[in-house]
């Protein structure tokens, strides 16, 4: 799909950035980057991620490939404003990530959106990487390479269910503030905010 109108009727455009060619996040784990997902390559690994009871409890994905690849294809044909990637933390895909036009997405109804302001979507994928503390580096890391290749953009956002305490704590440890709770379609979120202008000081 192209073209077609946001959610105010401005016309739609699509994240401006080739993620694929950013360069690695050096991190105190090691290189990080995201790679754009290619469904032919990544499903399979995808759709194990979505099926451990730990992200289905939050992403509600789990079941056949077909369900995990819906929700993939949707990011992938949404106009452009929304990238879906794996992380990857020196040479292995460890997490997954939708980086998307949060002023173009259905979330700038319930709260007030700016111009450019990018929104994040993740999930550890590995039982052996959740619990120490990875969340927020990686989560910092990403937004930097978002304020770093993004110049219009003032803010990175974020909206984690506000039952999902550790990704709630990780977005806080990687310099976001918690700015209210909104009532999104599914579930109540902690809407989280990254400000460029404070990025120095957190």
């Amino acid at each position: 799909m192209a073209g077609g109108q946001d959610h105010v009727g401005r016309p739609r455009a699509p994240m401006p950035d080739d993620i694929g060619a950013w360069a690695p996040a050096l991190t105190p784990v090691g290189a990080f980057r995201l790679v754009p997902v290619r469904v032919e390559r990544d499903l399979p690994l995808l759709v194990r991620w979505m099926n451990d009871p730990a992200v289905a409890a939050f992403w509600e994905l789990a079941g056949p490939a077909a369900v995990t690849e819906r929700h993939v294809r949707a990011q992938l044909d949404c106009d452009g404003h929304s990238v879906p990637c794996l992380g990857v933390l020196d040479g292995t895909p460890m997490s997954y990530w939708e980086i998307y036009r949060a002023d173009l997405d259905p979330l700038a109804r319930h709260y007030p959106a700016r111009p450019d302001d990018t929104g994040v979507h993740l999930l550890i994928g590995g039982p052996a990487d959740r619990g120490r503390g990875l969340g927020g580096i990686l989560i910092r890391a990403v937004a930097d390479l978002v304020l770093d290749h993004r110049p219009a953009c003032t803010r990175v956002v974020a909206e984690p269910d506000v039952r999902n305490t550790p990704s709630v704590a990780a977005f806080l440890t990687a310099g976001f503030r918690f700015a209210a709770e909104a009532e999104l379609p599914g579930k109540r979120a902690a809407l989280m905010i990254r400000d460029r202008s404070l990025r120095a000081l957190l």
